[in-house]
């Protein structure tokens, strides 16, 4: 007997038994679908924090100083100069200096988060926006005269003055904890932070945000350790690694602390590849139990397999009797298996994707359904239908022709 005959034979015998041949494949279609839903919405989670880390930026390196660092460690400005002379792929760098405060204008009191660093905070600073709507960010001439300037948000110029944003000018104040205080003029607003939110939330309870020079920051705390962070991005992601190494070198040298461990810096690249070994874990071992249906799925295709045997007992002992080979009855009973789990698998694809997609939608994620997954999921449910196919086959091409047809 041919396959083409084969397989006419397995899919007359299943469709004839419809709903029966439904219920077998039940398993197989939860189990595909769970599989490919999880899949997919696991790689498309995996691509949004990858694209949130590379807007976040995957050419920035975090250069910080230990706590148990001596003093003669403490990163300086001179120590910014150096490095930004020496290793030409960097092009910015600030240190990376936050402090909550409180500030106040002649309208309003707020908790603030003030930043300060370099002239290069306008592009390394990620929790506000560097575009400018009004006037300038503070510049080199800033730095060095530690002037009483500051750059704000719009958010923060709005709650601040009454709903006005052009607010070029106006004066604010920043009081610390310890009763410290600074008056500053208000030279640029770039665009808020909390923007695309607004609606949201109650913009009233978010934190305000500026920034101003590392040297006017200092005013408000003189003990506050400025610069036991920086944040450097270079010209290259490909180039990360060899920066952070000659940068942790010429700090070491400079303050002659090699071999003590003081500096160490961190690349988002590497935060990268431990979200996506973590994430990656995770979306396999969830799929990986949701593969369980799958199983259980193959014991059901068995289980009617070796009803229809017994069933169909009769007909083997007719079809052995006119001659078919114990190979052709044991082939026709696996590819039966196979194409019972095969049809599963493909409804379960397609159940599946339109799993993916609708949660993906709620969670406002886009789905990835890679070729691999598919192949890959429908490999295994032909493999079920195999392994679980093998015992009834083998069963029913072993019966005696003579007790076959004796069979009532």
């Amino acid at each position: 007997m041919t396959i083409r005959e084969n397989f006419k034979m397995a899919v007359d015998s299943i469709f004839s038994n419809k709903l029966r041949s439904l219920l077998t494949m039940l398993g197989i279609i939860i189990g595909i679908a769970a599989v490919i839903a999880i899949l997919s919405i696991g790689n498309g989670a995996t691509s949004e924090i990858t694209k949130t880390f590379n807007d976040f930026g995957a050419s920035t390196i975090s250069l910080s100083l230990s706590d148990n660092a001596s003093t003669d460690a403490t990163i300086t400005d001179a120590d910014i100069n150096a490095l930004k002379k020496s290793i030409p792929e960097i092009t910015r760098i600030s240190p990376d200096n936050t402090v909550t405060t409180t500030v106040q204008s002649d309208f309003e009191s707020r908790t603030a988060v003030a930043f300060s660093g370099t002239t290069d905070l306008q592009y390394t600073n990620r929790s506000m926006e560097s575009t400018l709507i009004y006037g300038r960010y503070f510049n080199q001439n800033d730095y060095d005269d530690a002037k009483e300037v500051v750059v704000i948000t719009e958010d923060t110029a709005t709650t601040l003055f009454n709903g006005r944003q052009n607010v070029i000018g106006e004066d604010i104040q920043l009081l610390s904890s310890a009763g410290n205080t600074v008056n500053l003029t208000i030279i640029g607003i770039v665009e808020g932070t909390f923007k695309e939110l607004q609606g949201s939330f109650d913009l009233s309870q978010m934190p305000l945000f500026l920034a101003l020079p590392l040297t006017t920051i200092e005013k408000l705390n003189p003990t506050l350790p400025l610069m036991n962070n920086l944040t450097v991005q270079v010209t290259d992601k490909d180039a990360i690694e060899s920066v952070s190494n000659r940068m942790v070198r010429l700090l070491e040298t400079r303050h002659d602390t090699v071999g003590e461990n003081f500096y160490t810096a961190t690349n988002f690249l590497q935060a990268l590849d431990q979200v996506d070994s973590v994430l990656g874990l995770f979306v396999n071992f969830i799929a990986a139990v949701a593969a369980i249906a799958l199983l259980v799925g193959g014991i059901g295709v068995m289980n009617i397999m070796l009803v229809s045997v017994t069933e169909r007992t009769r007909e083997i002992g007719t079809r052995k009797a006119l001659g078919a080979t114990t190979t052709t009855i044991l082939f026709q009973f696996l590819m039966e298996a196979v194409i019972l789990t095969l049809i599963g698998g493909i409804l379960g694809l397609f159940l599946g994707i339109l799993l993916a997609n609708g949660i993906s939608s709620a969670l406002n994620i886009v789905p990835t359904i890679t070729l691999g997954s598919v192949v890959l999921v429908l490999l295994f449910s032909t493999a079920v239908g195999i392994f679980f196919g093998i015992y009834p086959a083998r069963k029913a091409a072993k019966l005696d022709p003579i007790e076959a047809l004796r069979y009532e």
